[in-house]
């Protein structure tokens, strides 16, 4: 077994993101480093509180033989830094192709409809899994934020919408091996009892959601330190 595996997750999905916002001279994302980190980090305190409660209520845990011996309330250092190592990337993904593609976005109308689509699949989950831990938070969060996303956020959806479905491709894969794909058993393991019990490949179905519920928490308080102190 690979102890480091989690660790090269984290740290390869770090890597290209950050050495490309160091060198890259054009875009130069790391003029907004400092944002982007307060960001990533307001979000992740109440994302760990989260997951170190699922962790200590067995909704969730994580194999000893693919992480280090260091834990932080019962999770390894690993997951703690699964929270900073991903979001950059992905904020730092969102905004490279919003700057060289700026129209890549999709219409006001195609983006309620999604939004109300999503909503009404996530809303209509819940009602008929309600109180299973992991759908019930998971789902209300993302109706709440999604609600709150169409109606003060519309712009961003606008474009963070179809950039997101071209991040579920490394997430896919990075969130395909945490959860037992290519290798013999699971990273992190879930009490199915909690979830809906229906897996994409490996991934638990919620997953995808509690994503794009850390991801775009993030982005929008990026946004709003960059109107705040960047003029941008």
């Amino acid at each position: 077994m690979n102890i480091y595996l989690y660790l090269i997750l984290n740290l390869g999905s770090l890597s290209i993101p950050l050495l490309y916002s160091i060198f890259e001279k054009k875009f130069h994302f790391i003029q907004y480093f400092k944002a982007a980190c307060f960001s990533i980090l307001i979000v992740a305190v109440p994302f760990l509180i989260w997951d170190a409660l699922f962790t200590k209520m067995g909704i969730w845990g994580f194999n000893p033989d693919y992480h280090l011996s260091y834990l932080i309330f019962n999770m390894p250092f690993e997951e703690c830094l699964f929270f900073f190592c991903i979001p950059y990337a992905c904020l730092f993904t969102y905004e490279v192709i919003r700057y060289y593609f700026p129209t890549f976005k999709l219409s006001k109308a195609a983006t309620i409809l999604v939004g109300l689509q999503l909503l009404i699949l996530t809303g209509t989950l819940l009602i008929f899994n309600f109180g299973k831990w992991y759908t019930t938070v998971n789902f209300m969060f993302f109706i709440i934020l999604t609600l709150y996303g169409l109606k003060y956020h519309l712009e961003t959806l606008r474009s963070y919408l179809p950039v997101f479905a071209i991040i579920l491709v490394p997430f896919f894969l990075v969130n395909g091996v945490l959860t037992g794909s290519f290798i013999e058993s699971p990273v992190v393991w879930y009490d199915d009892s909690e979830n809906l019990g229906f897996r994409l490949f490996t991934i638990p179905f919620e997953d995808v959601f509690y994503a794009f519920n850390m991801l775009f928490s993030v982005q929008l308080i990026f946004n709003f330190f960059i109107r705040k102190y960047y003029d941008k």
